[in-house]
Parts: C-alpha cells; sequence; structure tokens
C-alpha cells in the first residue's frame, strides 16, 4: 500500500487506481503516517520550510472557537417571481414612452383672449418696415478674418466657415 501512496503522491496513479489508496489514506493510521513521512521527506528533498509540529491542531482549535454566523438560506425564486421581476421594469418603460408620446403628440389648445368690453375704433395698419442696415466698417472684415477660428462656423465641414470672407457683399462694401 505504501507504494500506492507514493505512486499517488507523485500524480503517477490513474482514474480508478487512486480509489484505494485514498480509502486506506481515510481509514488507516498507518497509511497517514507514510503519507506524513512521504510529504517530510519531499519538503526536505526541496527544502521546503516546515510548519510547527501542532499547526493543524492550532488552526483547527481555533475554527472551532470561531462563533457561527446564523443567516437564513436562501429561498428559491419562484417561477412568478422571476417573471415579476422582469414585468415591473418593462411596465415602468411603456408607461414612460406613453407619458412622453402622449405630451408630445396631444394638440396643444392656444387660450383664447377673453373678449373686450369696449372695442377701439379699427385702425388699418401701416406697410411693414424694413428693418435699417448699418454698413459694418471696413476693419471689421479683416477682425472677423482673423478670428474666424474662434467661430461656431468650423464646426462645419468643408468650406463653410469661409463663405462669409469671400462672399460678393463683402468685396462691394470696400471702398
Amino acid at each position: 500500500m505504501k507504494a500506492k501512496i507514493s505512486e499517488l503522491m507523485d500524480g503517477e496513479l490513474a482514474g480508478q487506481e487512486v480509489a484505494s489508496p485514498l480509502a486506506a489514506l481515510r481509514e488507516d493510521g498507518e497509511a497517514r503516517e507514510a503519507w506524513r513521512t512521504y510529504h517530510l521527506i519531499s519538503d526536505a528533498l526541496r527544502d521546503t520550510r516546515m510548519l510547527s509540529r501542532d499547526f493543524a491542531a492550532r488552526i483547527a482549535m481555533r475554527l472551532a472557537e470561531e462563533p457561527t454566523v446564523l443567516a437564513p438560506a436562501a429561498r428559491p425564486e419562484a417561477a412568478g417571481e422571476r417573471g415579476r421581476r422582469f414585468l415591473v421594469p418593462a411596465a415602468a418603460a411603456a408607461a414612460a414612452v406613453a407619458m412622453v408620446s402622449w405630451v408630445a403628440f396631444t394638440p396643444q389648445e392656444t387660450q383664447r383672449a377673453p373678449a373686450p368690453v369696449a372695442q377701439a375704433p379699427r385702425v388699418k395698419p401701416a406697410a411693414p418696415k424694413e428693418p435699417a442696415r448699418v454698413p459694418l466698417p471696413v476693419a471689421t472684415d479683416d477682425y472677423l478674418f482673423a478670428h474666424q477660428g474662434y467661430s461656431p462656423r468650423n464646426l462645419l465641414p468643408g468650406v463653410a466657415p469661409y463663405v462669409r470672407t469671400v462672399s460678393g457683399e463683402t468685396a462691394a462694401r470696400k471702398p
């Protein structure tokens, strides 16, 4: 049996051959002693630092002294709960879409002004006046050309930032 334990330690046993040495280690004190001896020899050959003799006993004692934490077992999730966990967010999303759609597509009614008590005489509206156009100073073109890099029009691709600079309107205004 000691030869089988040695082979087990060296990883030389395959599938079914492992069962008998493991059973011997569980039941036979002499087999366990051989296991410890073989490990001691292996550690000495590899120059592995050995733990104190009662290391395993001290760890077992400390584990036995630790308090047991009692927590309720996780209850298995019923099929209905799984469905509800999916349906609640789906219903909330559908409600949000419905509300946004209702607000966006409902025609807005304009409020009517209350009818005046006394009516003023109707005056014929004057012809719409064209806003006054004040020509920009000539130096403005130089300023705009020098600072065109700061213009938000630069976000447009192509020649769009240069259109005003080379337009016919600018050339006609210069003296």
